[in-house]
């Protein structure tokens, strides 16, 4: 500062842009803090929100509103409605409405900056501080991390204040700014610092800032609101490259509705202003600058809102439409073979808010379900008398469960890196184990029962069609319990969960009247009798092991309302000890365990 005084009308500029760049990133880092804790109290409740408030365009609206607000990202409520367009539980109709909502939800940062609490922003970091560290309960935690988050979020205003405090006598910034009455040149600089920063919160943060400076008039702060939500096009454009095609519809339905609403309003900003001075707070005891600079923020904020308000108010009788358009800008791409192998749902995007990214990867959770299914049910009949083509196809299908299940364990890896509650930690834990269990029951069929299928054909052993329908019978029961598994563990559905668990009895009763008839078959005067029914034991005993594993799977369910959940220590598939229920034991075969002892038998 001593040069700037030496040299009348200088400025210190590395300063200026120290107390802006840092009180931007204070703001930028409170404002992720607040919202990671956000999401952390608000937990599950996202989930049921959108569940239950998107029934139609006006539901929806609410449900995209109040879910932006918490996790203060309309790009990420975007990616999730592609999820649910995807999963079929949601038109893109209904997600047109939560997308105009989102819109109104990403109005609270700049009413929440625009309070004048600044004074008081190191006294919230410090309650923030010691709620967080000071406490063992979690939710003391997680409200101390909020309230700290809020505090960064004040503490950078003001530090971008003072920063900018010796631009209010520099005469030629600010004759330059009171000449920026050009609305067109306004939006193109908010909208190219948007895209840069790739924050609308950031722009608007700084937006803010400059009017509580009073650089800026009402008109230009309108004018560089809208260039913010013309960059969040930008940004959600380059977001949507390479994605599908309802990701593509999503984001042009987000496009297309701000695009529409700045040009709506272009030419309607002095009316804007004077309509929010006059509901706005008024400080008519002060005067020039001083008054601007007690006014403007409050209006420019309230602007903001009205404006996305009155957008979603007029464009969602127009959801319909709109649907149309964009179905036709973007076309269905020609039918090809799904590609089971890739994630369908994994969006990296998701792993902001964790409540939501456990959601998506419930859903590849059940794809995986799928794939290992696909293999199974056309495994029996393949190993009982197909041919070695057949058999060979029925390997292959392998190849799809551990692509899928190496995109879900690295997918979990990166979200436990986030900020996790106790229970979403235990829920990475149990989507771990789940996809675990679901990959050895394809493990087991790629390695075991293809292994007995291969040595069927090498000793032209010929199965009775008698056995056939013994050992299918417990095929097509352990097939369910799957099935039934893999959708408790998709719809976190206890009822479902016990159904399996329940089913216990009836598998045992068909694994015991198998035992009998192959007990039986072991005296008949057949050549190669002996080699004959090791097969078809192994057969059995490989059947019983993938309904433990289902059974393990259903239980990651009910454990909460039964008993704490067991942690197996590991243990090679091919050395379990035969029980009534091995599982039940503690011990559970590891991924990749029936691949690396390849060829191995059952204890019999």
């Amino acid at each position: 500062m001593q040069v700037a005084e030496a040299i009348p009308g200088s400025l210190d500029v590395a300063s200026i842009l120290i107390g802006l760049t840092g009180g931007l990133a204070l703001f930028l880092f409170g404002l992720d803090q607040m919202s990671d804790a956000l999401k952390l109290i608000a937990g599950d409740g996202l989930r049921r929100v959108l569940a239950k408030l998107t029934t139609n365009r006006f539901t929806g609206a609410v449900a995209g509103a109040l879910i932006t607000a918490v996790i203060q990202s309309s790009s990420v409520t975007t990616v999730l409605v592609v999820g649910f367009i995807s999963a079929g539980l949601m038109s893109l109709t209904q997600s047109i409405g939560v997308i105009m909502g989102a819109n109104i939800g990403s109005t609270i940062t700049a009413q929440l900056v625009a309070f004048k609490i600044t004074h008081y922003a190191l006294l919230l970091v410090a309650i923030g501080f010691f709620m967080f560290f000071a406490s063992r309960r979690e939710r003391v935690r997680e409200y101390g991390h909020l309230i700290m988050g809020l505090g960064l979020i004040f503490f950078g205003m003001q530090l971008m204040s003072e920063g900018t405090e010796p631009l209010r006598t520099y005469e030629p910034f600010m004759v330059t700014m009171q000449q920026m009455t050009n609305p067109l040149v306004a939006i193109m600089m908010a909208a190219l610092f948007t895209a840069l920063v790739q924050s609308s919160s950031a722009t608007t943060g700084l937006v803010i800032t400059f009017a509580s400076q009073g650089f800026i008039s009402l008109e230009t702060g309108i004018a560089f609101v809208f260039g913010a939500n013309v960059g969040t096009c930008i940004t959600a454009a380059l977001a949507a490259i390479g994605k599908s095609r309802d990701a593509l519809r999503a984001v042009l339905v987000h496009v297309i509705f701000n695009l529409t609403g700045v040009a709506i309003w272009l030419g309607l900003i002095p009316q804007l202003a004077v309509f929010v001075t006059w509901f706005s707070p008024a400080s008519p005891e002060l005067h020039g600058v001083a008054r601007l600079a007690a006014e403007t923020p409050r209006q420019i904020a309230n602007a903001h809102t009205v404006f996305n308000f009155a957008n979603t108010a007029v464009l969602i009788w127009f959801t319909t439409p709109l649907a149309w358009l964009v179905e036709r800008l973007v076309p269905e791409k020609a039918m090809t073979d799904v590609d089971v192998a890739s994630p369908k749902y994994l969006d990296p995007v998701m792993l902001q808010t964790p409540a939501l990214a456990m959601d998506v990867v419930r859903m590849e959770l059940g794809r995986l379900g799928a794939a290992a299914l696909h293999m199974m049910r056309g495994a029996f009949t393949s190993v009982t008398r197909g041919s070695a083509r057949e058999i060979h196809v029925i390997e292959a299908l392998d190849n799809n469960v551990d692509s899928l299940y190496g995109a879900i364990v690295t997918y979990l890896g990166e979200l436990s890196q986030q900020s996790l509650s106790d229970h979403q930690s235990k829920q990475v834990h149990d989507f771990l184990a789940a996809a675990n269990y679901i990959e050895s029951i394809g493990d087991m069929i790629e390695t075991n029962l293809v292994q007995a299928g291969r040595e069927r054909l090498r000793a032209r052993l010929v199965i009775s069609k008698t056995t056939e329908d013994v050992l299918g019978a417990l095929n097509k029961k352990v097939a369910w319990a799957v099935e039934r598994a893999v959708r408790a563990i998709v719809a976190d559905d206890p009822e479902i969960g016990r159904e399996v668990a329940d089913a216990k009895e009836e598998i045992n009763r068909l694994a015991g009247e198998a035992e009998r008839h192959l007990s039986r078959r072991l005296s008949a005067d057949e050549p190669n009798r002996l080699a004959m029914f090791r097969m078809e034991s192994e057969i059995m005993e490989y059947l019983r092991r993938m309904y433990y594993f289902a059974k393990r799977i259903a239980k990651l369910v009910v454990v909460d309302e039964t008993t704490p959940a067991e942690i197996p220590a590991e243990a090679p598939a091919d050395t379990m000890a035969p029980t009534d229920d091995p599982v039940e034991g503690g011990e559970r075969p590891r991924a990749r365990s029936d691949r690396e002892t390849r060829g191995g038998r059952p204890a019999t």
